[in-house]
C-alpha cells in the first residue's frame, strides 16, 4: 500500500540512496525541495520541517511540506506540497511538485503519489491545485489529466521554454 510519509531522521539511508540514484543518472532532482545538502542529515530534515511554517520561510519563498511515497519498504518518491501561489509558482511550479525515482518510474506510482498529495493538499485548505509541468514531459502531463487536471493558459518563459498548466478542483 502507498502512502505519503513526512521526513524523519530514521529514513536517512533511503534518503542518501534516492538521491544518489538522481545524481548518477545527472537528472535534475523533482521536487528540488529534496535536493538539499544532507552532510548534516539532522539539519536536512530540520530544514524541510521548518519551511513548514510562515515564520520559518525566506522572502520569495511560501510554506510547503515535503513528504515521501513509500510502499511501507522504500522510498519511490517526493512530493513538495506548497500551502499557497506567489506569482513564480503561478507561472511555473504551482502548488505541488513532485518525482518518482528513476528506477521506480512507468509503474504508476506518479499518478498515485498526486492523487495523495491532492489529498494532502485539500487537507491544507487548498480548494482549487495548479499542476505544471514542462511542454515536453509527456508522462507528468498524463499523471496531471489522469488525477483530473483541466488544461490553462501555458506560460512561456524568458527563454522560450513552455509550461503547461492544469487547475485540479478538490472540492469535487
Amino acid at each position: 500500500m502507498l502512502r505519503l510519509v513526512k521526513t524523519s531522521v530514521e529514513q536517512k539511508e533511503q534518503i542518501l540512496e534516492f538521491l544518489q540514484e538522481w545524481y548518477e543518472r545527472e537528472e535534475r532532482i523533482v521536487p528540488t525541495s529534496v535536493d538539499c545538502d544532507t552532510s548534516d542529515f539532522e539539519a536536512y530534515v530540520q530544514g524541510l520541517r521548518e519551511k513548514e511554517s510562515r515564520e520559518n520561510v525566506q522572502n520569495g519563498w511560501v510554506p510547503s511540506t515535503t513528504y515521501w511515497l513509500t510502499d511501507g519498504e522504500a522510498l519511490l518518491g517526493a512530493a513538495n506540497i506548497r500551502h499557497e501561489l506567489n506569482d513564480s509558482l503561478l507561472n511555473i511550479g504551482g502548488h505541488i511538485g513532485y518525482g518518482v525515482k528513476p528506477s521506480a518510474r512507468g509503474r504508476g506510482y506518479a499518478t498515485e503519489q498526486l492523487r495523495l498529495a491532492l489529498e494532502k493538499a485539500k487537507a491544507l485548505g487548498i480548494e482549487r491545485a495548479l499542476i505544471t509541468c514542462d511542454r515536453e514531459n509527456v508522462a507528468s502531463r498524463q499523471v496531471i489529466l489522469n488525477n483530473g487536471g483541466v488544461a490553462d493558459t501555458p506560460y512561456v518563459g524568458d527563454g522560450g521554454n513552455v509550461t503547461d498548466r492544469f487547475w485540479i478542483d478538490l472540492n469535487e
